[in-house]
């Protein structure tokens, strides 16, 4: 495949997998107007289980079966990566079908260790519905990720691109549409249109086969042309040839494993937890939907968006290392970073000031209360995330992902310390604190041993985020003026129409004195400049002034 086609389809996937992470986060809005805290609260009870199972499944598969089939095939071997597709569908399906297998029957087991007792609150039973109709997915997924891989492989991004899509896509569809039934059309039971939602998964599943399949069919003579001009062929034993792949995507499923295990932590213990200073039920429910789920899902948006920009550069800092070009190195490396401070802390710090008018216009007035403190105290949290992505993207460039394993480990052990104490003390925000000291020790961590295995230096870094911190700040007192100003002639907590109009006004008013300062000042086409050049043209008056 020529450069600029390979380029097209790096593309086409990166855009397609910001697209399906998007339609994944945008649609807890409408679903919490149909089944409510309660119902996002179910939802998370199964799909983060769920979440943790396939990432051990999945996560890493495709891109380590792209690096073993592209590896034979630039040897002129394409019938090893031909074999380890057939055996990797036969050893997905079946632990995908052990694993349905395994979570279908713990399911009974599961469900008092997430809930407690919680007499007055979600039962027991309804949390085994939700946890075995999720655990149907399980089946088909993993043989998603070996066929992905597979024709990314061939550097063909399309099946990937298009059936990622398509999956999500599919499984919104289906999520909104069946609760929507259920709760409105037909007035069934809560548990009932939860159970639908996270079936989803399944549906979205079956969609993307589907169009793996047809790409299969469409492009099947060609890659069997490849077999017949195969030039060699690897002695590897099937036990080899599988070592081989996990040795690829070991790295990457502990640290998709993150995010994921410190909210399983959270399922397990928090409802427990406040039973035991008596504040569980409904209350414990509301927070915990807050936190886990909807607010989850919101502060995720801008992490996803900056590490999407940021993860751009590591495969340039891969090619600087092996280069041994230090100079270079660093300052890709305090690129990346920079690009995360840049887009993510003005992001966090804006929805922290604007907590309030975001849950009444996203989910419910009536929800301000409890939302707003824990949005206001979980969404800088978010900025850890991305940063510990980045960080250990990094590692990975620089062949040194055992200590992005080591981090994670080492603060999940800490986010398991702590969880409880600090629930029992402070709460919800006692869950969030000990999420944030987790991650903060994954990310020092892995800046460590960034700077003794790279050799580089943080400077310039903490200079420009500096200057970044002191624009925010400027950002934060504007946003505040403004709702200030507002409250004489509107209150957000008085509707969801009136709590749009605060948060529209206020992020407009934040978000443009913020781009002003940074392009004023050449801050952002510094940082961004190469991908959006129109933010160079003060750099480039100065230059022809000079």
């Amino acid at each position: 495949m020529s450069g600029s086609k390979f380029l097209k389809g790096t593309l086409m996937l990166t855009g397609a997998t910001f697209l399906s992470k998007f339609l994944g986060m945008i649609y807890v809005f409408p679903f919490q107007s149909i089944v409510g805290l309660k119902g996002g609260t179910l939802y998370a009870y199964a799909y983060i289980p769920y979440t943790i199972l396939l990432s051990m499944a999945t996560m890493g598969v495709p891109l380590a079966v792209s690096k073993f089939v592209s590896k034979y095939n630039a040897l002129g071997d394409y019938y090893t990566g031909r074999r380890l597709f057939k055996t990797g569908l036969l050893l997905m399906f079946i632990s995908g079908l052990v694993t349905f297998l395994i979570f279908y029957s713990i399911s009974p087991w599961l469900a008092p260790k997430i809930v407690g007792q919680n007499e007055y609150g979600i039962k027991h039973e309804e949390v085994v519905y939700v946890l075995r109709m999720v655990s149907t997915a399980l089946i088909i997924v993993p043989m998603m990720s070996i066929i992905r891989g597979f024709f990314q492989g061939y550097q063909s991004m399309g099946p990937t691109a298009i059936s990622q899509v398509i999956e999500q896509i599919a499984r919104v569809i289906f999520l909104l549409a069946g609760s929507f039934l259920v709760m409105k059309v037909l007035n069934g039971d809560l548990h009932t249109a939860v159970g639908l939602a996270v079936f989803a998964a399944t549906v979205g599943a079956i969609a993307g086969m589907g169009v793996l399949i047809w790409y299969w069919v469409k492009r099947k003579e060609n890659l069997d042309e490849f077999l017949e001009q195969s030039t060699t062929q690897s002695s590897l034993t099937t036990k080899e040839m599988l070592l081989e792949l996990l040795s690829y995507a070991g790295p990457f499923v502990f640290v998709s494993l993150a995010i994921p295990l410190y909210q399983l932590v959270d399922e397990f213990t928090f409802s427990r937890a406040m039973e035991s200073i008596n504040k569980g039920g409904e209350y414990a429910e509301n927070l915990f939907s807050i936190f886990n789920m909807y607010g989850h899902k919101l502060i995720m948006i801008p992490v996803s968006l900056a590490t999407a920009f940021g993860l751009t550069l590591v495969p340039t800092i891969t090619e600087s290392f092996t280069a041994r070009n230090t100079p270079r190195l660093n300052k890709q490396v305090s690129q990346a970073l920079q690009i995360v401070m840049f887009l993510t802390l003005p992001a966090v710090f804006g929805l922290a000031m604007v907590a309030g008018p975001a849950i009444g216009a996203l989910f419910s007035v009536e929800h301000i209360d409890i939302g707003e403190g824990i949005m206001l105290y979980y969404s800088p949290v978010a900025l850890f995330f991305a940063l510990f992505t980045v960080s250990a993207a990094i590692l990975q460039g620089i062949n040194q992902q055992r200590f992005a394993v080591y981090s994670m480990f080492g603060g999940f052990l800490l986010k398991l310390v702590l969880n409880i104490p600090l629930i029992k003390q402070f709460e919800i925000y006692g869950a969030i604190s000990a999420t944030a000291i987790g991650f903060l020790f994954s990310i020092m961590f892995n800046f460590w041993a960034i700077k003794k295995y790279a050799n580089v230096r943080f400077n310039y870094t903490i200079r420009r985020s500096l200057l970044i911190t002191i624009f925010v700040g400027i950002m934060v007192a504007v946003v505040q003026l403004v709702k200030w100003i507002l409250s004489f002639v509107i209150s957000y907590e008085d509707g969801r129409g009136q709590s749009i109009v605060v948060l529209v006004l206020s992020i407009t008013a934040g978000a443009g004195v913020y781009l002003y300062l940074s392009i004023q000042s050449n801050l952002a086409g510094s940082i961004l400049g190469y991908r959006f050049k129109f933010l160079q043209k003060q750099k480039r008056r100065e230059k022809a002034n000079s």
